[in-house]
């Protein structure tokens, strides 16, 4: 009965182990997310993709000039309907410059444009079409990272760069020869025309397709009516010489008030692995944080009737049934019913160390009986504790977790005002309740978890999930899957 209301305690902390996010004011975030080479060559790949479809949708204009061939003199020639029929990106790298951001780079890249053309000499008018191989084109993009006032990330192009190594112009029609004579003159207008487009589109792109995309990254999340979180970054993504780091705020509080917290991150000592895409360092301030803004809320406290116990369980809330354990119970009380009082003196801690996460909250419950006329009287006061152990995972982008018992409960009488009490037994009662109901209870609510804070679309697998000292390490490979 006392450990059914000890369920609502360990699950009120249990759920901070599914939240990925949160820390408080100090100079160390609460959450640093890593994203490594093989994270930003995943990117790249991507951000290529959306690169072509843009380029495929370029809007080339008509151009014109006049030529000069003897024995013909003077002509004009008009280039229409410049349509792109094919993008081939390739060797795209995103490389990290320290201290400034990212360069995307692109080479030996294929643009294939086809259209018409026609070409005047006094009153003689020809036309055809035309076919243009665009080969070895480069890319060259710096983009520098940063945060805006909303504390999300942002990216802009700094600056861009493409050359073409080649452009190879096949002219058909009646006297496309003609055009052919003068063909060097035209693959440099289109050299210098597509040179400006494919820049023009890339920081379109930039502009409008990944800093938008940025923006989906949530910066504030409710939890549930009393906890909402803070994802804000506290300052701009730094790039270092192997990862690209972001540092988030990430402070649990209250939805009524907020306020300052009472716990500081402790600097966080990310593994040097790269073999995974991305990680997330998540200090246990995180979830300590949370522990104290339940605690205050009252969350943790609860009072359990009879009508709150499983009806398949043999020992009822009444004295009847507590007879053997407290003899004058029965007498001085006879058949009436009990209510327990379970309560929290101060917010349970989380700790992490190297492969374990523990809890070992300290609650004290009181016990009532319940007079005919409604008046409470107490019986006595009881101290409890347990450890319980945590192991975490992630199941479709979501963090769960379940729970093992890492020892008995632990029971230990503080006050008595009806005599002589049997603890171990009602301590051994309670750790068989503890174990067939409690338990499997908890996993079953445990198995919902929560959301990740994630920009949309992301999907994680290959998942490692490993406590270190004070933070938890989450390791991920990532697939952007569009609805």
């Amino acid at each position: 009965m006392m450990m059914r209301a000890q369920s609502c305690v360990l699950v009120s902390l249990l759920v901070l182990l599914e939240v990925l996010c949160s820390r408080v004011d100090g100079s160390n975030p609460g959450i640093v997310a890593r994203i490594t080479q093989k994270g930003l060559n995943y990117a790249g790949v991507e951000g290529v993709k959306t690169l072509e479809k843009e380029l495929l949708m370029m809007t080339l204009p008509d151009f014109k000039g006049d030529f000069k061939i003897k024995p013909f003199g003077h002509g004009e020639y008009n280039f229409r309907s410049l349509r792109i029929q094919n993008v081939e990106l390739k060797n795209i790298k995103l490389n990290l410059v320290p201290g400034e951001g990212l360069k995307a780079s692109i080479s030996n890249s294929f643009i294939h444009v086809d259209g018409d053309w026609k070409a005047r000499k006094s009153f003689v008018k020809v036309s055809g079409s035309f076919d243009l191989q665009v080969k070895g084109i480069s890319i060259s993009v710096s983009l520098a990272l940063s945060s805006d006032s909303s504390g999300r990330p942002t990216v802009t192009n700094k600056q861009c760069r493409s050359s073409i190594a080649d452009v190879d112009l096949d002219v058909s029609g009646k006297i496309g020869w003609l055009l052919n004579l003068f063909q060097h003159h035209i693959e440099s207008k289109f050299r210098r025309l597509l040179e400006d487009k494919i820049c023009e589109i890339v920081k379109k792109s930039v502009a409008s397709d990944l800093q938008p995309y940025l923006q989906t990254l949530p910066v504030i999340a409710k939890i549930d009516q009393i906890a909402g979180m803070d994802y804000s970054l506290t300052g701009p993504p730094q790039a270092s010489s192997h990862s690209l780091d972001t540092f988030f705020k990430g402070e649990f509080f209250r939805q009524s008030h907020r306020s300052s917290v009472p716990f500081v991150p402790a600097a966080m000592n990310l593994p040097e692995d790269h073999d995974l895409m991305v990680y997330f360092g998540i200090s246990d301030s995180v979830f300590n944080t949370a522990s104290q803004i339940y605690w205050e809320a009252g969350t943790m406290n609860y009072t359990i009737t009879d009508d709150m116990i499983p009806s398949n369980f043999h020992i009822r809330l009444v004295t009847s049934s507590f007879r053997a354990l407290i003899p004058q119970l029965g007498k001085l009380y006879p058949n009436m019913q009990m209510e327990l009082r379970i309560s929290s003196p101060s917010p349970p801690v989380m700790v992490f160390s190297q492969g374990n996460v523990t809890l070992t909250p300290e609650m004290e419950l009181q016990a009532f009986v319940i007079l005919p006329s409604s008046v409470r009287v107490p019986l006595f006061l009881l101290s409890m504790t347990t450890t319980v152990w945590a192991t975490m995972d992630v199941n479709d982008s979501r963090l769960v977790s379940s729970v093992n018992p890492g020892s008995s409960l632990t029971m230990k009488l503080i006050h008595s005002d009806i005599g002589p009490i049997n603890v171990p037994l009602i301590q051994a009662i309670l750790n068989y309740y503890a174990l067939s109901t409690l338990l499997p209870a908890i996993n079953e609510n445990l198995e919902i978890g929560f959301p990740l804070p994630m920009p949309r679309n992301i999907h994680l697998h290959d998942l490692v999930v490993q406590p270190y000292q004070n933070f938890l390490l989450l390791g991920s490979n990532v697939q952007y899957i569009k609805n």
